[in-house]
């Protein structure tokens, strides 16, 4: 028998959340400029943890009003999750993402953990954005939300 492999754990406690205006070429994506001791600096989307008792989308539409002050008119599940090395916590976050989209008159109301707000292409996006894993997600909405309707069994029923 060999010797017992030690494992990093798998933890998915967090949600990211792609807030979307306009459709087609005039689709944009807010980006956010962080203002706290996490990621101070910036530029990212929303995201945040799921806390206890909630689900995945509970904690999307919670994170979304509590650092933008908005409210999605449609929540749609991505398919996809980011996925990076927490060293904070020596594990591996799985973090799946959801779409938001909302009017184009909607008002953003930042939170603390921002400083400022910008609505720009899912391609300025891209550029701006700090990890490989945040340009994915892009991409992967990009894709299967702005090229292209997201499949009906991606929405989610209203809160």
């Amino acid at each position: 028998m060999g010797k017992p492999v030690a494992q990093v754990p798998v933890r998915c406690s967090m949600v990211s959340i792609v807030v979307l205006r306009g459709r087609g070429a005039r689709t944009r994506m807010l980006v956010l400029h962080r203002h706290s001791a996490y990621l101070d600096g910036v530029w990212s989307y929303v995201a945040g943890h799921v806390e206890a008792g909630e689900t995945g989308a509970q904690a999307a539409r919670r994170e979304l009003a509590e650092e933008t002050g908005l409210v999605a008119d449609t929540l749609h599940a991505t398919s996809f999750c980011e996925q990076f090395y927490d060293a904070a916590h020596d594990c591996i976050q799985l973090v799946p993402a959801f779409v938001a989209r909302v009017g184009n008159a909607a008002e953003v109301r930042l939170n603390r953990e921002h400083s400022a707000f910008r609505w720009v292409t899912l391609t300025r996006a891209a550029r701006e954005l700090p990890f490989g894993s945040q340009r994915d997600l892009i991409a992967h909405v990009q894709r299967e939300f702005v090229l292209r309707e997201p499949q009906p069994q991606l929405r989610l029923p209203p809160a």
